[in-house]
């Protein structure tokens, strides 16, 4: 399938993609199957009710990861990208209460959380780590519809039938783009460098033309620029708040303070030459702050590495010398270039490979969209995604407590100072280097498949295991 730069950067909520906003997805897939009058089960009555079972990661970190809740409000009819966080305690609270969802164009229906929907940690489902089974009812109890779904990182949600007719690898995935007409159907990194010196075109012209092969440029670009803003205006949000975070661990937020200081140091001789890793750090922390407090934010691939794409653009923007509109939306197709291709030829799922597919693939993504708005040839610039991707390999993903908090929050921001570095580093050599990025996301494919469960998302290892003596 061909990956949008919309794929890629969804306006959703936090704290999960994988967690939260793809179970949200699946209940919404399941409401409009219901809809449509999907074939029901044989004999069963007219619908009464709902269920839903979680499986695998989705069970282990649910708690922590607002799963339950996610799961809740996507029963009722809201999706990722309408709902307002701010209401959604509320809402679920209510819904608790009432013991029903009432979805739009669908009668009352029991869905009672505290019975029908069910943790099970001992059932993992075959597909994927982040596996769920959603289940309606007719009024006498009876199963009336079953479908079993996947949340497979960044938000993409499929059922398990599309799992397993998924394409057989870069080949399938480069002859059905040419099939549906798009320009540069690259498939993997080799095959872009090559497009790119065949047409003359940077990543991003090739990554625009692909784009608007269906939709119009001028809509492209409008719906570019509000991906953009939802992530500047999560940093702003981020940047004011104050308090701990939820969820038992008393986290207090940090970004505002350290803001504040950075602030009150500009323009005086307090400031050491490394400030600058600060205003990185400081403009990832106040996105995965929001992000852990259920605010929007947008999958940078992913929830849990929201905060590295939009720290890296923010700091091109207000500390890069000749920024331009125009280089941020050429970093951001850039960016989303290079996340399609380690969507497709590995994982961007912490529950599948660990946080090197998160942290490690936004910094990639990073460090590449860097490289091309600062002048940087194709070949630097996939030199550049290597080089951060590279050096996150064999990263866990070990979250306290199942929440995105420790040392998610932190780890945003180092991971944006990998991606300046690795930017700089490709900018200062002429792109040619030992370990090509198709290689090194193989690489990170098989480690993942190497790692211990309990180090991918589990909480069961880990930082998630090794706590303060208090």
């Amino acid at each position: 399938m061909f990956l949008s730069i919309f794929d890629i950067f969804k306006v959703g909520i936090g704290p999960s993609s994988s967690h939260t906003m793809g179970p949200m997805s699946a209940a919404a897939r399941f409401l409009d199957d219901l809809r449509r009058g999907r074939e029901k089960e044989p004999g069963a009555g007219n619908l009464g009710g709902l269920g839903c079972s979680l499986h695998g990661s989705l069970a282990f970190t649910g708690k922590g990861h607002a799963t339950d809740r996610a799961v809740i409000l996507g029963l009722s009819g809201h999706t990722p990208s309408t709902l307002d966080p701010d209401q959604a305690e509320a809402l679920e609270a209510q819904i608790r209460a009432l013991g029903r969802v009432t979805p739009p164009d669908l009668p009352p229906l029991k869905f009672a959380p505290e019975t029908d929907l069910v943790f099970d940690y001992d059932t993992t489902l075959p597909g994927h780590a982040n596996g769920m089974i959603l289940r309606a009812y007719d009024t006498a109890g009876n199963l009336y519809l079953e479908e079993t779904y996947y949340s497979i990182g960044g938000g993409f949600v499929v059922t398990a039938k599309e799992l397993d007719a998924q394409g057989d690898g870069p080949e399938a995935l480069h002859a059905e783009k040419e099939e549906a007409g798009f320009p540069h159907p690259f498939g993997s990194a080799a095959e872009m460098l090559v497009m790119g010196q065949t047409s003359g075109k940077t990543i991003a012209q090739m990554k625009w033309e692909n784009e608007a092969a269906f939709s119009p440029r001028a809509e492209v670009k409008a719906r570019l620029d509000t991906v953009w803003r939802a992530m500047d205006d999560c940093i702003d949000r981020g940047l004011r708040m104050e308090g701990e975070l939820p969820g038992g661990l008393k986290v207090k937020r940090r970004a505002k303070k350290i803001y504040d200081q950075l602030k009150a140091e500009a323009g005086t001789n307090q400031a050491q030459p490394h400030v600058a890793n600060d205003w990185l750090s400081v403009y990832a922390m106040a996105v995965n702050e929001e992000n852990a407090a259920g605010g929007r934010v947008v999958t940078s691939p992913t929830n849990g590495a929201a905060g590295v794409v939009p720290a890296v653009l923010r700091y091109y923007r207000d500390h890069c010398i000749g920024a331009t509109e125009d280089g941020l939306r050429d970093f951001m197709m850039t960016a989303a270039a290079i996340g399609g291709l380690i969507k497709h030829n590995a994982s961007i799922s912490g529950a599948e490979v660990g946080c090197q597919g998160e942290v490690g693939s936004a910094s990639a993504m990073a460090a590449a969209g860097l490289c091309a708005a600062l002048g940087g040839t194709n070949a630097q610039i996939e030199n550049a995604a290597e080089i951060a991707l590279e050096h996150h390999m064999g990263m866990t993903c070990d979250p306290v407590a199942g929440l995105v908090q420790v040392p998610c929050i932190e780890r945003n921001g180092l991971g944006a100072i990998k991606a300046v570095s690795a930017a700089s580093l490709a900018l200062r050599g002429d792109g040619t280097h030992f370990m090509p990025l198709d290689n090194c996301i193989e690489a990170m494919r098989q480690t993942g498949l190497d790692m211990n469960t309990k180090y991918k998302e589990t909480s069961l290892g880990g930082l998630a295991v090794n706590l303060p003596q208090c």
